[in-house]
């Protein structure tokens, strides 16, 4: 979306804004490998376009690891949490990058829901249908619908599928549109990207504002700590292993 937003209007206001993705695709899951190909082709299209370089950095990491985001979750501004409210399990790299103070924008999913609770919802940017919608929408939902009736959405699927990122293998980005469109959008994204669109509008809008920025980062780590190891270990001891503190001289 920012990409044809940036292509649409080169004035466009913004912060120059770098997206890492990172992860690993098991050896089976074919859509996997084609989202990560995805990913790569969008990042070498910005990175030639002219227009849009020095605004937009999209990075896929390979061969992530635990010393790799050491380096990450320190440098980030902004932690995206963004699975299918229901589907995803309590994690606990979102509460790594909120003990190093970037804000999370994500569904009502996983230990996001304990986040925001401890934090409150006002220090985090939350979007998107809630586990009971999804689960409620199941026998209705219509993906169709939302690609037919918001020209935004429409115009940026309309350009993956149009090998505007794969003009040498053309055709290699279908396994999307049946995804997205022809096989009912298991996952609900097209459901959940306007949703996204307007909490990450309200995101950078409080970029600009670095009084604002730094207070809500703040208050971010000082509630962290409901999530250190030193509460989670203290607890296990006393409810689950029975175990009484020693003390060291």
């Amino acid at each position: 979306m920012l990409y044809n937003r940036l292509r649409e209007n080169p004035n466009l206001e913004t912060a120059p804004r770098t997206f890492f993705f990172a992860g690993k695709a098991a050896p089976a899951y074919q859509l996997a490998k084609v989202i990560i190909k995805f990913i790569n082709t969008l990042a070498e299209t910005i990175d030639n376009d002219p227009m849009i370089r020095g605004r937009l950095k999209v990075l896929f990491l390979p061969d992530y690891s635990v010393s790799m985001a050491e380096r990450l979750i320190p440098a980030a501004d902004v932690s995206n949490q963004i699975s299918t409210a229901g589907y995803e399990a309590s994690g606990t790299s979102n509460m790594k990058f909120m003990m190093n103070g970037a804000l999370t924008i994500g569904t009502r999913d996983g230990a996001t829901i304990e986040m925001a609770q401890e934090a409150g919802e006002e220090n985090f940017f939350l979007f998107g249908l809630t586990a009971e919608q999804v689960a409620g929408s199941r026998g209705w939902y219509k993906p169709q619908w939302h690609y037919e009736n918001d020209p935004e959405t429409r115009a940026a699927l309309d350009l993956i599928f149009s090998d505007h990122f794969s003009r040498n293998e053309p055709g290699v980005f279908a396994p999307l549109r049946e995804a997205l469109l022809t096989k009912g959008d298991y996952y609900m994204h097209l459901a959940d990207l306007k949703s996204y669109l307007e909490a990450d509008q309200r995101l950078c809008d409080l970029y600009a504002d670095p009084a604002g920025w730094s207070s809500k980062a703040i208050l971010n780590v000082a509630s962290s700590g409901k999530f250190s190891s030193d509460r989670t270990i203290a607890e296990y001891a006393a409810d689950i292993w029975n175990a009484k503190a020693c003390p060291v001289s």
